[in-house]
């Protein structure tokens, strides 16, 4: 009798006024481009450093433009997303380039032009320049708030440091809740970078794999946990 009455307890604990959060999974392995849509980029297999996943690069002639992958059949609005990615300048990227790779999330369904992203800058990690390793992970909003605007208006607020090397396999998490996002990475426990003020506030859209038009990336293991 003890135990049914436990079990009962426990089992039915929300009508007891313990609220039971439920989740809702999607995992994509991400081997292969079927099925995702490709925005001014080209897509296709790849091993890299004994794993399988897509290496993504802009299209031919396509500058300045939003280069995305439009994950398929689903909207996030609050929860985690998590995923392996490389990132680094493209063979014929100007010396400049960082190598910018990161994922968009709540993407505007109808045009895919506005969205929040963290991003990383992997050439910037172990620089001689310590303003320059300060800059190694970005959060933007577009089309409304681009790195440059975040930098200039609010210096060092959505920008921070973690390691990271160009072409290697990173674990990148993002926590979505309301109007406030952390990202993780290396299976941290604590954040590199906090946003408590989203700038598009509490909405609902697309994930979609993220990079500039000089960059070379690459991904897989993609997971979405919906809250």
């Amino acid at each position: 009798m003890i135990k049914a009455v436990l079990f009962f307890s426990i089992a039915f604990g929300s009508v007891f006024g313990q609220t039971l959060e439920r989740t809702n999974v999607n995992t994509f392995s991400l081997n292969s481009a079927e099925g995702l849509e490709l925005i001014n980029v080209n897509a296709v297999e790849v091993e890299h450093n004994g794993k399988e996943g897509i290496q993504i690069t802009a299209a031919e002639g396509k500058i300045n433009v939003e280069t995305l992958v439009i994950i398929p059949e689903i909207l996030f609005e609050d929860g985690t997303i998590e995923v392996e990615l490389t990132g680094e300048p493209a063979p014929n990227a100007d010396p400049q380039m960082r190598g910018f790779v990161g994922v968009a999330f709540r993407v505007n369904q109808s045009n895919y032009s506005s969205y929040e992203c963290f991003y990383l800058r992997p050439t910037n990690a172990r620089a001689d320049n310590q303003l320059r390793r300060n800059h190694s992970v970005q959060y933007v909003s577009h089309p409304e708030f681009p790195w440059y605007k975040l930098r200039n208006d609010y210096p060092g607020l959505y920008e921070s440091y973690v390691d990271l090397e160009p072409g290697v396999w990173t674990k990148l998490k993002i926590e979505v809740a309301g109007r406030v996002a952390k990202l993780y990475l290396h299976d941290a426990e604590q954040p590199c970078l906090i946003v408590n003020d989203l700038k598009h506030g509490k909405l609902e859209g697309k994930i979609a794999l993220w990079l500039h038009t000089s960059t070379l990336a690459r991904y897989r293991n993609l997971a979405v946990t919906k809250k």
